[in-house]
């Protein structure tokens, strides 16, 4: 009896690792200031991770604020609601989101994107990349 409740417990905790996913609302966290930034919603919309910024934070940003350097679709759009990241599916070993892009409302540059959850889904691990040059974000899950 004591074995089968064990074994039902390590199968249940591993099923919980495995669903730890992107999907929800995440205070962005600049690398290199540490200041939160942007809060971002990220939706699953039939396997495909889009994200979008839900909430300002950044002391000089201004509710008008554009996305004059972008140059796609978004060009001057509203930075608030603007959709920043896109097209991001698992990984097959099912640990990671990538295949995607994630724009950077402040440069308007558009970069490959990579998502890691860390730390039991807490955290988020966002990599954006340009040929062999990147950087990782690591953004704090909003509860």
């Amino acid at each position: 009896m004591r074995a089968a409740a064990f074994i039902a417990g390590v199968l249940l905790s591993g099923s919980a690792l495995a669903q730890v996913s992107p999907v929800g609302l995440w205070r962005s966290v600049d690398d290199k200031s540490g200041e939160a930034t942007a809060e971002i919603r990220i939706v699953d919309t039939g396997g495909v991770l889009n994200g979008r910024i839900e909430k300002r934070l950044g002391k000089d940003a201004k509710p008008d604020d554009k996305c004059d350097e972008c140059s796609d679709d978004r060009k001057d759009k509203p930075i608030l609601g603007l959709e920043i990241i896109r097209g991001a599916r698992k990984s097959p070993d099912g640990n990671v989101w990538e295949g995607g892009r994630i724009l950077d409302p402040g440069n308007g540059r558009d970069y490959k994107l990579r998502l890691t959850p860390v730390d039991g889904g807490k955290r988020l691990d966002v990599r954006g990349s340009f040929g062999p040059f990147g950087r990782t974000q690591t953004w704090v899950r909003v509860q």
